[in-house]
């Protein structure tokens, strides 16, 4: 077994709440360029052996999402380019698709987080296109770094997208939208109620702004519950960080993983540092 994660307890006005790093991972420190992987690029009849030995195979994915991996080829996703910054050791590999950028952890086979570019331009695109809802095992990841449609079975729990599918422009980027290395097990109280709120508030501000929007969202583990054979770790709560070059401003969502869930006032970035440490705007200067 892992070693315990570091717990950070703050007090949140009207609440209380246990935090740890966003990630679950083998050992805490700095994360040196080898232990972050950027992923190769399967060969595209790879993306449809997405099913391990030990389980069922998983719809095909489709083939788009075979778009480039490492995150040298989707810096787009990020404020400046510049990924942000993780201070953890673990099996880390980075995922590019083609609406959003996923840092993947192998100790709690789900994203340490997501990162999405959004303006007003790209959700007018993404209204015209229709959802398919057909998940898949990422075949870019290792069998054993990955989890697998078997693992949600009969969890009580929602397969959890992090950069949601409505966000997404094209066809393409909405399939890809639907690989389990872009989901967390999720309540699913939480994901259709106060969460798809924080989601729809979020496209909505999109369409407001000026220009483009950068959101970063991932989940928090303040405990070791997880689901399935894999083990894929359940968070204790998800985030959702939102900046707004043109208009100066970043805040940022945090919502419990439970179904008596509820919208909360954003954190300020300062308060969100605060509390996990975690430097997700390193290209750009916050307030």
């Amino acid at each position: 077994m892992p070693p315990a994660f570091p717990l950070l307890l703050r007090r949140v006005p009207g609440a209380v709440l246990a935090v740890a790093l966003a990630a679950a991972l083998a050992a805490c420190g700095p994360l040196h360029g080898s232990d972050r992987r950027a992923v190769a690029t399967p060969r595209p009849s790879a993306v449809a052996e997405a099913a391990t030995a030990r389980s069922p195979a998983p719809a095909p994915a489709p083939a788009a999402a075979t778009a480039g991996t490492g995150f040298a080829a989707c810096p787009q996703f990020f404020v400046g380019g510049r990924a942000p910054a993780v201070a953890v050791a673990g099996r880390l590999r980075e995922l590019c698709f083609d609406g959003f950028a996923v840092l993947h952890s192998g100790e709690s086979r789900t994203p340490v987080y997501v990162a999405e570019r959004l303006s007003r331009q790209s959700l007018q695109r993404a209204r015209g296109i229709e959802r398919h809802d057909r998940f898949y095992a990422d075949a870019r990841l290792p069998a054993a770094e990955r989890a697998d449609l078997t693992d949600y079975r009969g969890s009580g729990y929602a397969r959890g997208h992090m950069a949601p599918a409505a966000d997404m422009p094209t066809d393409a980027a909405m399939a890809q939208s639907f690989s389990l290395a872009n989901m967390v097990p999720q309540d699913p109280r939480q994901n259709s109620g106060p969460w798809a709120k924080v989601e729809e508030d979020t496209r909505r501000y999109v369409q407001r702004a000026k220009g483009e929007v950068y959101v970063i969202t991932g989940p928090v583990f303040a405990d070791r519950k997880a689901i399935g054979r894999n083990q894929v770790r359940v968070p204790t709560h998800l985030f959702k960080l939102v900046h707004d070059p043109a208009a100066g401003r970043t805040w940022v969502h945090w919502q419990q993983n439970a179904p008596d869930a509820q919208v909360n006032r954003p954190l300020t970035y300062a308060e969100f540092r605060q509390w996990l440490n975690l430097d997700l705007l390193p290209g750009a200067a916050v307030q």
